[in-house]
C-alpha cells in the first residue's frame, strides 16, 4: 500500500469525540481509539485519522498539517483561521442543536447587561471572541483565560462573570448563575485547508465523507415504514402519512393492492401505526435508517 493517497483527517478529542465517532459509525466507518493514543484506526485505507482538541483543529488545518478536520465554528472564529468550510454538521453532545457561548453572572449579582461589566473581570476559554464582543459593546473589562471549572470561579467570587459553552443552561443554573447575553452560537464544521480543497483526489474524498456524514445525521430520529394498502383505503392512508417527499407507491400482484413506503419522524410512529391499521393498512413494517441521502 506504499504510495497510496491518504486524506489526513482531524477528529475532535474531548467533548465532541464520542458523538463524532458515533456519526462516523452510522455513516459506515468503524473507528477504534486505543487508550490515550492520538492516532485512532479506521477501516478506510485512504483516511489517516488524528485526534486533536477541537480548540486547536482549525490552526493545524490552516497550516496544512491536516488536510481537513472537524471542529466547532466557535474555535475557528477564536483562532481567526482561514479555512474552507465544506459542511455544517449539526450534532451536539445531547441533541442536534446549536450550542451557545453565553455571558453569565451570579444569580444575585446586580449585573443585568454587558454594560454593567465595565472594569470587571471575566473568565473564559473563548478569549478573543469575548474581547471582540466587549469592543462591539464599548465595554472595558478584564478577560482572562480559564483552563476549566469556569463556573466555579464566578461562584467562588474569583471573577465577576464567565463566558461559557452551554446547550441547555442546566449546568449554569446548577452553579446558581444567570445568563445575561449570548455571545455567539456554534455548530460542528467540516473544514479543509485551501491546498487540499484544490487537490481533485482529496476534494472528491472529502465530499464523499461529508455526504455520508450528512446522510447519517439526516437519518437520526427517522424511520422507514412499509405497508400494503387496498385501493379503496389508499387515499385515507396517504392523508395520514407525512414524509420527506410523496411516499413510494408500487403495484402488487394482487389486483387493486399497493405497496407503500415512506420515511417519517420516529416520534410519530407510535401514534401513526394504530391509525394506519384502523384505516386498512396491512403488513406494516417499521425499520431503522442509517443514512438518508438527499
Amino acid at each position: 500500500m506504499d504510495g497510496m493517497k491518504k486524506l489526513k483527517l482531524g477528529l475532535p478529542k474531548g467533548s465532541l469525540q464520542e458523538a463524532t465517532i458515533k456519526v462516523f459509525e452510522r455513516a459506515g466507518f468503524q473507528i477504534y481509539v486505543s487508550g490515550r493514543s492520538y492516532f485512532p484506526t479506521i477501516d478506510d485505507d485512504e483516511i489517516d485519522p488524528v485526534l486533536l482538541r477541537a480548540q486547536e483543529m482549525s490552526r493545524y488545518v490552516e497550516e496544512e498539517a491536516l488536510d481537513c478536520g472537524i471542529t466547532g465554528a466557535d474555535w475557528i472564529q477564536e483562532n481567526n483561521s482561514d479555512v474552507i468550510f465544506l459542511a455544517d454538521l449539526i450534532y451536539a453532545k445531547q441533541s442536534a442543536v446549536k450550542v451557545r457561548w453565553v455571558l453569565a453572572v451570579p444569580e444575585k449579582a446586580s449585573i443585568n447587561s454587558v454594560k454593567d461589566l465595565n472594569g470587571k473581570r471575566i473568565a473564559t476559554e473563548l478569549v478573543n471572541v469575548t474581547k471582540s464582543y466587549l469592543r462591539k459593546n464599548k465595554v472595558k473589562a478584564d478577560v482572562e483565560f480559564s483552563w476549566g471549572a469556569t463556573e466555579a470561579k464566578v461562584a467562588d467570587g474569583l471573577v465577576d462573570a464567565v463566558v461559557e459553552l452551554t446547550e441547555t443552561g442546566s449546568s449554569l443554573r446548577a452553579h446558581k448563575l444567570r445568563i445575561i447575553d449570548t455571545i455567539c452560537e456554534s455548530t460542528t464544521q467540516f473544514i479543509a485547508n485551501k491546498k487540499a480543497a484544490k487537490d481533485p483526489w482529496k476534494k472528491r474524498k472529502m465530499d464523499q465523507v461529508v455526504m455520508l456524514l450528512k446522510g447519517a445525521i439526516a437519518a437520526r430520529n427517522m424511520v422507514g415504514l412499509k405497508m400494503n394498502v387496498e385501493k379503496k383505503n389508499f387515499q385515507e392512508i396517504l392523508n395520514l402519512l407525512t414524509s420527506l417527499k410523496d411516499p413510494t407507491v408500487s403495484s402488487l400482484s394482487r389486483k387493486d393492492w399497493f405497496a407503500v413506503e415512506t420515511v417519517i419522524d420516529e416520534g410519530t410512529v407510535r401514534t401513526l401505526i394504530p391509525k394506519l391499521k384502523d384505516a386498512g393498512a396491512q403488513g406494516i413494517i417499521e425499520y431503522p435508517l442509517n443514512k438518508l441521502i438527499h
